[in-house]
């Protein structure tokens, strides 16, 4: 559908086009990767790809899982074992979910509509990005499993209502508000890069916002204090207006700290996402899976923790749920099956991660969900 957007230095020539056929190689979800890159720009490569500073958050939140290790068990009784859960009163046949990526269009020409549809054919819930390509009430018109709506609160209070009046009326059954990138810029890879959005690709569901006015700031005055951001930046006093335009589910997603946490189950909050931000916004944070058991410990059960960032593996989803959380989101993973081979690589992403799931499941004796836990989780001796 359409031909690929690209950035004014690509050529077509530059990038091969989408598989037509999945390859038999393809066994695990890392083989997608030198697949998604040969069908992206470089820019828009660097751009996926990339993170913030020197990359060491970026490059921990696969590294993190790696150093765990699994205990396995044996002559576990499996008869009728699934991976069915219940998350905010909504049901799922597995614990794994889209995450939101802006701009999919980078990757594929269909963008965010087949992502929409990998996740429908794989019944895996997704969070559909404020800075999706694609009008948010048309992603719904085609979705057949849940989709959420990933919230960037726009200091224009006026408009941000409204956006979630839409996304509430367009059928979406959450809200994830992201708020680790009160402030954000370009990283050094994509900076590096030259990226800029190509012409015809613009974050559609915010046309309309009044934006801040720009900040430049000259050598020697403050390159950030000095900016109108700081003044609009979100606080839990705009997450509590938020709560009150709408009846949907809230979740933050970008917390780290077991205070914030515990503080989004007393100010009554949905979930909460340990995140990142891919190791996107600030550098030399933990490893998610790292962040993880403490806030776990500090909530004790109060609301349901997700995680993303760094899952690669079935194997990471398993370890993910042994330490406390609910369900886990892939984000550029399911990026590099799009770019591959649109809808059916994003969906063969995800058939991959739940297939070495419940391979982990049976392999440590847990028929469900519930028989998850940090036993699993080898710890010596």
């Amino acid at each position: 559908m359409g031909e690929h957007l690209m950035s004014p230095s690509a050529s077509p020539r530059d990038m091969k086009p989408p598989l037509a056929q999945i390859p038999p190689e393809v066994a695990a979800v890392s083989d997608y990767e030198p697949l998604a890159r040969e069908r992206m720009t470089p820019a828009a490569w660097a751009w996926l790809q990339g993170g913030a500073a020197d990359e060491i958050t970026l490059r921990e939140n696969q590294a993190a899982f790696q150093r765990l290790r699994l205990a396995p068990r044996a002559l576990a009784e499996l008869a009728g074992a699934h991976t069915r859960l219940t998350l905010l009163g909504q049901a799922f046949e597995h614990p794994i979910f889209v995450a939101p990526v802006a701009y999919q269009q980078l990757a594929h020409p269909d963008g965010e509509r087949a992502t929409v549809l990998a996740a429908g054919a794989l019944g895996a819930g997704m969070v559909v990005s404020t800075q999706a390509g694609l009008p948010l009430d048309a992603l719904a018109r085609q979705a057949t499993a849940p989709l959420w709506f990933q919230l960037y609160v726009q200091h224009d209070r006026g408009f941000t209502r409204e956006l979630v009046h839409r996304v509430q009326a367009a059928g979406y059954r959450a809200l994830v508000v992201t708020v680790d990138a009160p402030v954000s810029g370009p990283r050094n890879r994509e900076r590096r890069a030259g990226f800029a959005l190509p012409p015809g690709l613009s974050a559609v569901n915010l046309q309309g916002v009044r934006n801040p006015p720009p900040h430049t700031a000259p050598l020697g005055r403050p390159p950030l204090f000095g900016s109108p951001l700081v003044d609009t930046a979100l606080t839990w006093r705009d997450i509590a207006w938020l709560r009150e335009q709408t009846t949907l589910p809230v979740l933050l997603k970008g917390v780290l700290s077991p205070a914030d946490a515990v503080r989004a189950a007393d100010e009554g909050l949905d979930g909460v996402i340990v995140s990142n931000h891919g190791g996107r916004v600030l550098d030399t944070v933990p490893a998610t899976i790292e962040a993880l058991p403490a806030i776990a410990r500090a909530v004790n059960g109060r609301l349901p923790l997700l995680l993303d960032g760094g899952v690669r593996r079935g194997t990471d989803v398993f370890k993910a749920l042994a330490l406390g959380a609910s369900a886990v989101l892939v984000g550029r993973p399911v990026l590099h099956g799009l770019a591959a081979a649109g809808a059916p690589g994003a969906a063969h992403v995800l058939h991959l991660l739940r297939a070495e799931l419940e391979m982990a499941m049976a392999l440590t004796g847990c028929r469900t969900l519930a028989d998850i836990d940090e036993s699993r989780i080898w710890r010596g001796g």
